[in-house]
């Protein structure tokens, strides 16, 4: 049973106040990885629950509970890409039978899937949900196809959207919503719930991961990888950077996790240069400010565009080492034009 996150209290109280008056369209919103899904999913259970404590969290024992433990309650359905696991995450080993690479849009079918669960009563009389998780993933025709339901919902169910880019949504889909903010964690308490997982590094891992708990946890692996305490110290110096040694240490590295490396190694370039702070790299201030002193903001900002691109080729190239070389060397040329 999914339970609620230290810095999900606020949140919780104010879902509360929506008990009195349910809409049957929510849409929690917010940044990746601090933990919508899980609170979109405690909220459903809790509806569904017979016998929910005091605070509204479900008790865990009742047959509803049980069911929905098992994914197998009868008024509930969670829609999401194939390529998500049943826990929100990206699974890369997750294959369906066919032997495809599994999607990660969701479908009209998907959606058109529902069809019969719309036709049915609630088995226990009360309310029906429907969690669609990232909502963004939904292709048109599937949007296009849950707006119709959202025109005219049926009796008692309410939709929960769990959306990391709102505006990537149909206009007409936000405005039979009612929006709920969900913030990210303040740094202390994202901090010590991470210490309390066994992250050795909590800060760290925290400011790497732009300051999503869920993150950290699964970036705290790669923190302290040789591959990317190579990349940071190379980047350090552009003028000695070896570009082709370098590329072949991180060619067998994920293409996208260096870009994502490199990223917050720039952003913390341009956030010194020109606001005198640190997002990623909070231990680095110094060696920071040194190097960015001579750097055109400019340089910086084509730097930054060029990485928002290899990000996207990242996900498709057929020669990492070559893919590499032409990373760093765009890198060094802009860090000493």
């Amino acid at each position: 049973m999914k339970t609620l996150y230290p810095w999900q209290k606020n949140d919780w109280a104010r879902l509360q106040e929506l008990r009195k008056r349910p809409p049957h369209g929510l849409l929690f919103r917010g940044s990746k990885g601090i933990g919508k899904l899980d609170l979109a999913m405690v909220f459903a259970q809790s509806l569904l629950c017979e016998r929910p404590d005091a605070g509204h969290i479900a008790c865990g024992t009742c047959p509803s509970c049980h069911w929905f433990g098992q994914g197998s309650h009868p008024d509930f359905r969670l829609i999401q890409p194939e390529a998500l696991s049943q826990d929100g995450e990206e699974g890369d080993d997750l294959k369906p039978a066919s032997g495809k690479k599994p999607s990660k849009q969701i479908s009209v079918d998907q959606i058109r899937g529902l069809a019969d669960f719309f036709g049915m009563s609630a088995h226990q009389g009360g309310r029906r949900v429907v969690i669609v998780h990232p909502a963004e993933a939904m292709n048109t025709n599937a949007a296009n196809a849950l707006l119709k339901n959202l025109e005219e919902p049926p009796q008692g169910l309410l939709f929960i959207l769990v959306s990391h880019k709102p505006q990537q949504l149909l206009p007409t889909i936000l405005s039979r919503c009612l929006s709920f903010a969900v913030p990210a964690p303040d740094a202390a308490s994202a901090t010590r719930w991470l210490a309390e997982q066994g992250v050795k590094n909590p800060a760290d891992a925290l400011a790497a991961s732009g300051f999503s708990p869920l993150h950290a946890m699964q970036l705290e692996e790669h923190l302290g990888s040789e591959e990317r305490d190579k990349l940071l110290r190379a980047v350090r110096q552009p003028a000695a950077l070896d570009v082709f040694a370098l590329a072949e240490v991180l060619q067998k590295t994920e293409q996208v996790l260096v870009v994502q490396w490199l990223q917050q190694w720039c952003y913390d370039l341009s956030a010194m240069k020109l606001a005198g702070r640190l997002r990623y790299h909070p231990g680095e201030e110094a060696a920071i400010r040194k190097l960015v002193e001579p750097v055109a903001p400019l340089n910086l900002a084509r730097l930054q565009k060029h990485l928002q691109t290899a990000k996207r080729e990242a996900q498709h190239t057929l020669n990492p080492k070559l893919f590499f070389e032409s990373l760093l060397l765009a890198y060094r040329q802009l860090m000493l034009e």
